[in-house]
């Protein structure tokens, strides 16, 4: 089973991908953005680093995801559409033009067509007040100072999200919308781990 992991910034994303893979015994993937050098240049100068901090994170996912291309069985933090949330909400910030956010759109319409497709994305949904809170907690210095950029872009990452999927055509069976109270809490957790399975079986059920 490939799931990927996708939400706001703040979800708790890396979080979620290490217990579920953990649960499962799958390869953990994580996206590098964390690690990225073009992280904190961006936070600081999105007026001339977003079209490129935004190939450079899409860039260095896709070679990850392209080197497990051949295993079934991982979860991965991050989705090759969770990029493009961020490109369209640069754009639409003013930080983007119009052909440097289509020019992302071409470069991600090739990666897709490159790897296979995830059999779930979990969309974790997240209240504001979580999101903001959880971004605070892990007190990241490059975070400081962006809460209304985080701001704008948690209000709008859902509808977002879900513009992209239409674009591109993607089969909402394969996907699972997951509201998260406390991931941490084994009750919770068991709770998402029971939605899993039984989106995999349906999943399965329909392609015998």
């Amino acid at each position: 089973m490939k799931i990927g992991i996708i939400g706001p910034t703040g979800a708790g994303k890396s979080l979620l991908a290490t217990k579920v893979a953990a649960h499962y015994k799958a390869t953990l993937i994580e996206e590098p953005v964390a690690k990225s050098p073009y992280l904190p240049i961006f936070y600081y100068n999105k007026d001339t680093m977003s079209f490129i901090a935004q190939n450079a994170f899409y860039s260095e996912l896709f070679i990850l995801l392209y080197k497990q291309r051949h295993n079934k069985n991982y979860v991965v933090d991050s989705t090759m559409f969770s990029n493009l949330v961020f490109s369209e909400q640069l754009h639409g910030e003013g930080y983007m033009s119009e052909e440097q956010l289509e020019l992302v759109y071409r470069i991600a319409e090739q990666g897709l067509n490159h790897l296979p497709p995830i059999d779930i994305q979990v969309v974790i949904q997240r209240r504001s007040e979580q999101l903001v809170a959880n971004v605070h907690r892990r007190g990241r210095d490059i975070e400081k100072g962006q809460d209304e950029y985080l701001a704008k872009h948690n209000a709008n990452y859902y509808p977002t999200l879900q513009n992209i999927y239409n674009r591109y055509h993607v089969d909402m069976d394969h996907i699972l919308w997951l509201p998260i109270e406390d991931m941490e809490n084994p009750d919770e957790f068991a709770s998402i781990i029971a939605r899993i399975d039984a989106k995999y079986a349906s999943l399965t059920k329909g392609a015998k």
